[in-house]
């Protein structure tokens, strides 16, 4: 809570806000707090089995758990120079499962299914079977998007963002590096031009560049990071059964990303600066 309350403070929350978050946070992560020893307790105390009342616990406080961000809405506040006027950051998560792009392959896939006469059985059958062929890709895949929104709401990417704007001349180089080390760290690049895409413009027009070309670059670099984020290793690696090479994986395509990142980063530079390149921006 210690930890957790000065980084609220230093983020610009007031003492009663700070203290209050941290301890309604502070709440079911306790049952397993110290490295779990109040479970431990509890089972050699009174005689309980310690997997079984902690997979037991296991079903009652994640529940609980999924209740505190909905805390925070409207308590972080967006300041200058992140964006023009203050404005509390609403905390919404939006359920778009008619729009999402899974549930229309979902449906392909099972009106091609049933086009090919395959039997309900096999559908749901294979389903499952694919379900937990990539069981883990999922698991990462939505860390990495949790880990997206909190780098978003505990102010990260903003302090990464305010630190490239002190590159001056040469922001719109590492502009195009914060693109792709948003997708490397998220996975997405619409969730890097969520994260980054507001600093972006801000920095943009702080330094007398085309907002237009510096969102741009954050998108464009931003692609460049995708074959090294977590999740696209873990399916290519779950795709051709090559399990636990992960390192290797990353390994082999690391140089080749960051090569082609600071490429599209001298390139954005030079629409930036240089004749007759500068007459590629839109919308200055």
């Amino acid at each position: 809570m210690a930890v957790t309350a000065g980084i609220l403070i230093g983020l610009g929350f007031s003492p009663l806000a700070a203290s209050g978050l941290s301890l309604i946070a502070n709440t079911a992560p306790v049952a397993f707090g110290a490295l779990g020893t109040p479970v431990i307790t509890l089972a050699k105390v009174h005689g309980y089995d310690l997997m079984e009342v902690t997979a037991m616990i296991g079903r009652q406080l994640p529940f609980f758990s999924l209740l505190v961000p909905f805390c925070l809405h409207n308590l972080i506040m967006k300041v200058p120079p992140v964006v023009p006027k203050p404005h509390p950051e609403a905390a919404v998560y939006v359920l778009n499962l008619l729009s999402a792009t899974g549930t229309g392959i979902l449906l392909a896939a099972i009106v091609g299914a049933l086009f090919m006469k395959c039997k309900p059985v096999q559908i749901i059958t294979t389903y499952f079977r694919t379900f937990w062929l990539v069981r883990y890709s999922l698991l990462t895949i939505v860390l990495m998007l949790a880990l997206g929104t909190l780098t978003r709401y505990s102010g990260t990417d903003t302090t990464l963002g305010l630190a490239f704007a002190n590159t001056g001349v040469f922001y719109p180089f590492f502009g195009t590096l914060m693109g792709w080390s948003g997708v490397a760290m998220t996975g997405s690049d619409t969730a890097s031009n969520v994260l980054f895409g507001g600093m972006q413009k801000v920095a943009a027009e702080q330094l007398g560049l085309s907002p237009n070309l510096m969102g741009a670059a954050n998108s464009s670099g931003g692609v460049m990071g995708k074959m090294i984020d977590a999740q696209s290793i873990v399916v290519v690696s779950t795709a051709t059964r090559w399990f636990d090479h992960e390192g290797d994986i990353l390994r082999y395509v690391f140089f080749h990303s960051i090569a082609l990142a600071c490429l599209v980063g001298l390139y954005v530079t030079m629409q930036a600066y240089v004749w007759p390149f500068t007459l590629m921006v839109v919308g200055k």
